[in-house]
């Protein structure tokens, strides 16, 4: 077995870097919310905007990584009731599914911040443009498709979600 260069794992990981650093973040200040709200009793009037920012960006982070694992739904089991040839087609079938609906959240994703950007809107307490909040968004698209063909024809070990 070779061993990764240290570039090619941290971009292999960047998509699980990303959601983890916003997953403790969101932790930590829900926790501290939690204690300034009902022991010390001044609440945090921005907090809802910061755990909604960072619940976008655990979603879209582990997007990439799930299919990486195969972490995601799939019936495999209907696909295997056919014939080995059929299987490959229906195979090369879902690639293309997959792909278009991608490749259309993506598009989707960018008229979504131009239009943030157009609009200059912001979150009301922390004036934190949407625009940022959602800029995540196409950036894991382009990385779930990176992930989903580098999972299913290059390493094969992750079917199933098994490493």
């Amino acid at each position: 077995m070779k061993k990764e260069s240290t570039v090619k794992t941290i971009l292999k990981n960047l998509d699980i870097a990303v959601a983890s650093i916003a997953l403790i973040v969101l932790i930590i200040l829900t926790f501290s919310g939690v204690i300034m709200r009902y022991i010390v009793g001044k609440p945090y009037t921005w907090l809802e905007e910061v755990q909604i920012f960072c619940m976008v960006w655990i979603v879209f982070g582990a997007g990439g990584a799930a299919f990486r694992t195969g972490s995601h739904v799939a019936i495999e089991m209907v696909v295997e009731m056919f014939p080995e040839r059929v299987q490959k087609v229906l195979g090369y079938i879902v690639d293309i599914v997959v792909l278009a609906v991608i490749a259309y959240l993506f598009w989707n994703s960018i008229g979504f911040i131009q239009m943030f950007l157009k609009s200059g809107r912001s979150t009301s307490m922390l004036k934190i443009p949407l625009a940022l909040q959602y800029a995540i968004a196409p950036v894991s698209y382009i990385l779930m498709i990176i992930s989903y063909f580098y999972a299913k024809y290059i390493d094969k070990s992750t079917k199933g979600g098994e490493d």
